[in-house]
């Protein structure tokens, strides 16, 4: 498998910090602890590009990060992490809205969905955001090696039909980190929605 040429360009704290790029984005999202870091590391295929911890709430900025001058993969913090206390949920929370809102080359969002639990309220929050502003998202059920074979179809077909009368979902894919799943399938609907500046298969 290639080890794709990445590399981290810049955390952003607020929205004027955001860089300016032209590049095609590919942003993540979703609930803290829910892997949107490892799953990067797990498409470019490379262990320490995104940091990854055991503690929920490490990503407290969106952070960019440049793929063979091809495309940007983009990690936001992650949405409705109660310990860190209201005033750092509202303004994390305000800071991934803003970047949503104003990403002209925002090509697809991941919302990515803890596949070991029914989706909780917070992630059915950003599904309906991403359907009122008409923006292509990808559902993804992470951590899907800890179900069994019959827990991850019941999972899928509980959020294909949760999402079934929406416009803007283009998919719902289960993954795993730790033995691939889903990893080609994600990299080819990144490729088509970032065209001709895609990934190489």
């Amino acid at each position: 498998m290639k080890v794709y040429d990445a590399k981290f360009i810049m955390g952003a704290a607020g929205r004027e910090q955001f860089p300016e790029e032209s590049l095609p984005e590919v942003a993540f999202a979703g609930r803290s602890n829910v892997g949107k870091s490892s799953l990067i590391n797990s498409i470019v295929m490379r262990k320490n590009l995104a940091r990854t911890s055991s503690t929920p709430g490490k990503t407290r900025e969106v952070n960019f990060f440049n793929v063979e001058d091809k495309w940007m993969l983009v990690d936001m913090p992650g949405f409705g992490y109660a310990a860190v206390g209201k005033d750092y949920r509202i303004k994390w929370a305000k800071l991934n809205y803003a970047y949503l809102e104003c990403r002209k080359n925002l090509k697809l969002v991941c919302a990515l969905i803890d596949s070991r639990h029914d989706p909780m309220d917070n992630d059915m929050a950003l599904v309906e955001w991403l359907e009122h502003h008409q923006q292509n998202y990808i559902i993804i059920l992470t951590k899907c090696d800890k179900n069994s074979k019959k827990s991850n179809a019941d999972r899928l077909d509980q959020v294909r039909y949760l999402v079934s009368q929406c416009g803007f979902c283009i998919d719902v894919l289960m993954y795993s980190v730790i033995n691939g799943t889903g990893r080609k399938e994600l990299q080819a609907i990144i490729k088509r929605y970032c065209e001709e500046k895609g990934i190489d298969q």
